[in-house]
Parts: C-alpha cells; sequence; structure tokens
C-alpha cells in the first residue's frame, strides 16, 4: 500500500510540476519549427485527418497542432499572417504581464493615479478603475472606443450603470485604454513591444511590423486599438512561451505567477460556457471535453475564427484562423470549432 500510494502521489506532483520536469523530450523552435510526423509522435491520423475535413467545410484558412513544442500536424497556410481581431488582446496581456514583472506597472494602480482620460472625460468613479479591473473587463466604463463591433455597441451598457470590479462586460474601451497604459509603462507602443519583447526572443518568422499592424483610431476616443496580423506559426510561439510557464529556450520572458493569475478565472461570462482572466478566456461547458485539468487550458479568441488555444498539462498548443479579407464568407463563430478541436483532443497521443 505504501508503495502504491507513493506512486500515486508521483503521478500527482509530475502533473503539476512544470512542463520542463514532464517531458524530457520536449523542443524548442529556432528560426524554423522541428516537426514529428503524428504516427511517430503517438497521434491519431485519422481524427487528424477529419479535424482537416471540418476545416475545409468552415474555409478554415490554417490549423496548427504543436506537441512538446514540434509541429505535429498542420492544414492549409500556417506561414500567412492575417488579422487576430480580438485576439490581439491575449498578446497584449503578455506585454502587460512582463512590465508588471519589471515593476514598471502596478495592476492595483487606478486610472487617476496613472493619468487616464479620453475625449467626453472620465468621472472620479470612473477614474478610480484599476488595471487589474481593466484586464479583466470589469471598469464599469462604458465610454465609446475605436473598433468596437455594432453588437458591442448596441450591448453596451449606459455610462455609470455600474460600479468599477462590479460586472464583467466585453469592452473594448478597456482594452484600447490597457495599450495606452502599456506604452505609458513601458516607454514603446504595442507594436514595439510586440517587435522587441515577443517577436525577435521567439524568433518569429513572417512577422513584418510595419506590414502586418495597424492602428485603428475613431473620433470619438483617444485610446486607438492595436490591429494586429499574425501566421498561425507565429502565434503559436506565444502560446508555447505561455504553455511553458514564462520560459523560452532557459531564459525567462514571463513570471510562472502571471501565467497563472492571468489565465484564472476571474469572471464566468453568461450564460456560463466560458470564462475570463486578464485577457485570456478559460473554457467551461462550451468545451467540456477539454476541462479535464482546470487552471491548465486557456485560450485567446477573435473574431471569425481566430483561436489560440493553449493546454500546458500536455504541452500542446492548437492554432485556427481564418483569412476573413480573402473570404469574406469564413467566418465561423467560436462553437462551430467544437468539432474540429474534439477530433483533436481525441487524436491526442
Amino acid at each position: 500500500m505504501k508503495v502504491q500510494r507513493r506512486r500515486a502521489l508521483g503521478a500527482l506532483a509530475a502533473l503539476a510540476a512544470p512542463w520542463c520536469v514532464r517531458a524530457a523530450d520536449a523542443s524548442w523552435p529556432g528560426a524554423a519549427w522541428d516537426t514529428s510526423k503524428p504516427a511517430d509522435s503517438g497521434w491519431n491520423t485519422e481524427r487528424l485527418r477529419q479535424a482537416d475535413e471540418v476545416a475545409r467545410q468552415l474555409w478554415s484558412n490554417a490549423v496548427l497542432v504543436v506537441h512538446r513544442g514540434r509541429v505535429v500536424h498542420e492544414f492549409g497556410d500556417t506561414q500567412k499572417p492575417v488579422n487576430l481581431y480580438s485576439g490581439r488582446k491575449s498578446v497584449l496581456g503578455v506585454l502587460l504581464g512582463m512590465e508588471v514583472d519589471a515593476g514598471r506597472l502596478k495592476p492595483q494602480a487606478t486610472l487617476a493615479e496613472l493619468g487616464i482620460n479620453d475625449k467626453q472625460g472620465l468621472s472620479e468613479v470612473e477614474k478610480s478603475a484599476t488595471v487589474q479591473q481593466l484586464m479583466q473587463s470589469r471598469s464599469g466604463i462604458y465610454h465609446p472606443a475605436a473598433y468596437e463591433t455594432l453588437q458591442a455597441k448596441a450591448e453596451r451598457p449606459a455610462r455609470g450603470s455600474h460600479a468599477p470590479g462590479t460586472h464583467y462586460y466585453y469592452n473594448n474601451w478597456d482594452f484600447n485604454a490597457l495599450g495606452s497604459i502599456y506604452k505609458a509603462a513601458s516607454g514603446q507602443t504595442v507594436f514595439e513591444g510586440l517587435r522587441d519583447a515577443l517577436a525577435k526572443p521567439l524568433q518569429m518568422q513572417h512577422l513584418d511590423i510595419k506590414q502586418h499592424t495597424q492602428w485603428a483610431l475613431e473620433s470619438a476616443s483617444e485610446h486607438a486599438a492595436y490591429v494586429m496580423q499574425l501566421s498561425a506559426l507565429d502565434w503559436a510561439r506565444v502560446g508555447l512561451l505561455m504553455a511553458r510557464g514564462g520560459l523560452w529556450q532557459g531564459q525567462r520572458l514571463l513570471s510562472e505567477a502571471w501565467v497563472a493569475v492571468s489565465t484564472k478565472l476571474h469572471s464566468v461570462v453568461p450564460p456560463g460556457w466560458s470564462g475570463y482572466g486578464y485577457l485570456w478566456w478559460t473554457p467551461l461547458r462550451a468545451f467540456d471535453f477539454w476541462t479535464r485539468t482546470p487552471g491548465q487550458v486557456f485560450f485567446a479568441h477573435g473574431n471569425h475564427g481566430q483561436v489560440l488555444w493553449v493546454d500546458r498539462a500536455r504541452d500542446i498548443v492548437v492554432v485556427h484562423n481564418t483569412d476573413h479579407r480573402r473570404m469574406l464568407r469564413a467566418s465561423p463563430e467560436l462553437g462551430q470549432l467544437y468539432p474540429l478541436l474534439q477530433h483533436i483532443f481525441t487524436a491526442m497521443p
């Protein structure tokens, strides 16, 4: 019994241990990704073929599966940078975490302390919102924002209807203002940070900052949206950094603590299909087949089927994207990706 108990405890410790302890054969991408044939790494090729068939039906641009740092499956054009839409916010979440780690940004700092305002002016109550509340999309600031969808504009609550921290609303004003806050803390724009703090150390292959980034500014607000395009292969590098707890080739770029707190469930999004952390989503009922390791699975999501899926416990990263500019009909909702992700999940070793 003692031997069995020790083995059981050892198995639990292995599951909770850092990825590097669990996966001795894990690798890192360099200037290019290493690849591994699915069959050689234990993946079910028939299930992956079924996932590809779903991707064809959705007019997907690319599907990418990375396991233990190696590409085990690709579908479509994984090298083409496409608009991440709201997936950009999770990228900013990584950059903000670096500023928190460096001590240049305090999550509990208020907008009043940081000197953040807007064209219509913020009330004293609104200025009491913290950086943390903006990252949680719980600021209570319902000011017009750049790059909002028509649905978001229609659903935006009235100004002053909720105090900071008391109500979740997916709020582009919060996300855009965080771009301004990042610049004040780091001395760089979001795109300069993307280039220097992420693209260079992660050795992104396809990103051209001048060509693949764009500011979206509207007259109602002084805070611009930071539109970015990444290829599936480059976005997967961000996912792998998160999967590895902020480590990259032996160098710590982001703290383990930030990875944990930013991907933790802070809000249950009505009606409970998913949850929200700090600019990252957590799966709940929407992906019941992939919620066996709470706190270890999270994802970035943007309109038109842009998804970066991270499974820390299994050291797996999955990317799905569409090229909405090329194929206007290619606009799958998140729920439509359920069968594709389920095929990938059941194909795992």
